[in-house]
């Protein structure tokens, strides 16, 4: 019998109510589950095989969204039912560098490596084709593994293993590359090395952050400085058969193929902390002095330049290096005479090692008894493609012999969200203090809700991380972790804040996204791009970003962009023919932002595969997350 509280019949009517709630959740849940599984490394057997094995995954199996991240429907009238779809590249393709390819290098000429530098194909020679991952392809080690292990199958070169083989650079074992932590110059070791600069550079307490490594072999020295806590960027030329920047890279060590040649390295002034040559086999004395010179240029004042290797301790290698005395010392004296005009101090010599050091001003500088010129560049920061010059890049000008010119940096990690003098001086157009901590909130949120996406942010899944359109650094600040590093691109069309990124002990460079980046195929984990698209939709296609997008990306990578609604429709109909898996979300402030965010997961094929194969052989039970 009911009651005036239970009426009859709405016991029923509840149950009826909550059996539709029920089955309508089931129903949400079961698609939302089934989006998640094709997301990365779309139907990936082993990906499910280690999910059972283990905790984590090193291959991510599902994409976390919180109500508010939905997706965006698309308009019928902006839809594109049938998005271009390109074709895989020849397999001999695998490792293509689009502008450092070796056929075209061979018609440029070889003084001063200009053949070594970057010479991009014009528009009627770019291709149009996804550039393939090798057969075996697997997915890096996680770091702190990848520093010393790297797959065979991902850069089988063995010519390193030969030549190198007395220097303990890197031994083939099975299927395996181990790099031992050896140099040419630190045979006992990176390690080693470094305590002995850390003798005389205060590399321990942050005073120094960024490093340079000129002519940088497969990067053991950067893979060991990170340890420290110190960002080194590394290079190396294209080599065909050493490929050692792509060895670094492999390694999840910061790496681009550049070479001291002829036209000026993308950083700006005073950049790097520290700097360091070992037997990097660069002729430093040759054209007066104009590569030691760009040292110069991009070191900061009261930084350290290291030499180790030729001409230093000449009289123990003499006969070794096949060169006279004299030669050797004369060499010598010419790279000391050159650091003195450029306001360097030798500060150490032992054995293989000298170490100068870069005076913080140049009020107790004499140039007088110099003919070094002075650079008359009136913009010391318009860099890309411009000619190496031989002469100095003034300091900045400074009141007194205690002030550092340029502005004085505090330790990191401090000195990570620190106002940077570039910002507190009025450098950076339309930045101020405040501006700059607005920034720095901004990126905080962006990238929690970015983890909210995807989980594996800021795990070891994800290594080498590329910000596309940089600006002041916020992303990569709010990542910032042991666990994974960013390369902060400036577009050379937007602008220049490459300056504060360095300011706050990141490291990055300039870059023209209408070209082929200086990187081999499959070199990063993650790449975020905000506002790319709008920035080039007038520049170059965007089919041709994205295609390069493509090339550095690994399989089974994540890239998330962030544009207004039309131009990410535009971008989502190419990336869905270059087999990638999308989804366009919400902004994570609602869907009135008229910037949506999207994101896309690469799939994992390799040279041969139809597509539409499960992957055979992207992971390893080695490579579980560590978190």
């Amino acid at each position: 019998m009911g009651s005036k509280h239970n009426p009859p019949g709405s016991n029923r009517s509840r149950s009826s109510i909550s059996l539709i709630i029920v089955i309508g959740l089931c129903c949400f849940f079961y698609l939302l589950g089934a989006w998640q599984k094709s997301g990365f490394g779309k139907g990936d057997s082993i990906a499910m095989e280690i999910t059972k094995q283990a905790q984590c995954t090193d291959v991510v199996t599902d994409l976390d969204f919180e109500p508010h991240h939905n997706t965006v429907k698309i308009p019928q009238r902006l839809a594109d039912p049938k998005p271009v779809s390109f074709k895989p590249c020849d397999v001999k393709l695998k490792d293509y560098t689009p502008c450092q390819e070796q056929d075209r290098a061979m018609k440029f000429p070889r003084e001063n490596m200009i053949y070594r530098e970057r010479h991009c194909p014009p528009e009627n020679e770019k291709l149009r084709c996804l550039v393939p991952a090798p057969k075996g392809y697997m997915t890096p080690f996680p770091w702190p593994k990848s520093r010393d292990y790297v797959h065979y199958a991902n850069a089988p070169f063995k010519s390193l293993t030969v030549e190198k083989a007395g220097q303990n650079w890197v031994q083939f074992q099975g299927n395996v590359f181990k790099f031992p932590g050896g140099g040419t110059m630190f045979p006992q070791g990176a390690d080693a090395y470094i305590e002995e600069l850390a003798s005389v550079i205060p590399i321990k307490d942050g005073s120094v952050r960024t490093a340079l490594d000129t002519g940088c072999g497969v990067a053991s020295w950067g893979a060991y400085m990170l340890k420290r806590n110190v960002l080194t960027m590394s290079f190396a030329p294209r080599d065909n058969h050493e490929a050692q920047v792509q060895f670094a890279l492999e390694r999840g060590v910061p790496a681009i193929i550049a070479v001291l040649g002829s036209i000026l390295l993308p950083y700006p002034p005073r950049a790097f902390d520290m700097a360091q040559c070992s037997r990097c086999l660069i002729p430093w004395t040759a054209n007066e002095g104009k590569y030691l010179m760009e040292v110069d240029r991009v070191l900061r004042p009261g930084g350290f330049w290291v030499l180790s290797g030729p001409p230093i301790n000449w009289k123990t290698y003499y006969k070794t290096w096949n060169r006279t005395k004299s030669d050797l010392n004369a060499e010598q004296k010419r790279i000391e005479e050159i650091a003195e005009s450029l306001c360097w101090e030798k500060k150490y010599e032992k054995g293989d090692i000298a170490i100068f050091r870069k005076k913080i001003n140049d009020k107790s500088c004499d140039r007088s008894t110099t003919s070094v010129d002075t650079c008359k560049r009136k913009d010391t920061d318009d860099l890309w493609y411009k000619e190496m010059e031989t002469c100095v890049t003034p300091y900045p000008k400074v009141s007194s012999k205690e002030e550092v010119a340029g502005g004085k940096l505090k330790k990191f990690p401090e000195r990570l969200f620190a106002v940077p003098p570039s910002i507190s001086k009025g450098l950076i157009s339309g930045v101020d203090a405040e501006s700059y901590q607005e920034d720095i909130k901004l990126w905080k949120k962006r990238v929690t809700a970015y983890k909210r996406i995807n989980r594996l942010i800021g795990s070891t899944r994800y290594r080498n991380i590329m910000d596309m359109n940089a600006g002041l650094g916020g992303f990569a600040a709010a990542l910032e972790s042991p666990k994974s590093w960013v390369m902060n691109v400036i577009p050379t069309i937007t602008k220049n804040t490459l300056s504060v990124v360095y300011e706050r002990g990141l490291i990055g460079i300039y870059h023209d996204w209408c070209e082929g980046f200086s990187t081999y195929p499959r070199t990063y984990d993650f790449i975020h791009a905000s506002g790319v698209f709008s920035l080039y939709q007038h520049s170059c296609k965007l089919e041709d970003i994205l295609l390069e997008t493509d090339r550095i990306l690994r399989p089974e990578g994540i890239v998330i962009f962030r544009d207004e609604v039309d131009v990410l429709n535009d971008v989502r109909k190419i990336a869905d023919g270059m087999r990638w898996d999308t989804k366009l979300m919400d902004h994570e402030d609602g869907p009135l932002v008229p910037e949506k965010i999207l994101v896309a997961v690469k799939q994992y094929w390799v040279a041969g595969d139809d597509g539409n194969s499960p992957a055979s052989s992207s992971s390893s039970s080695d490579n579980s997350e560590e978190e």
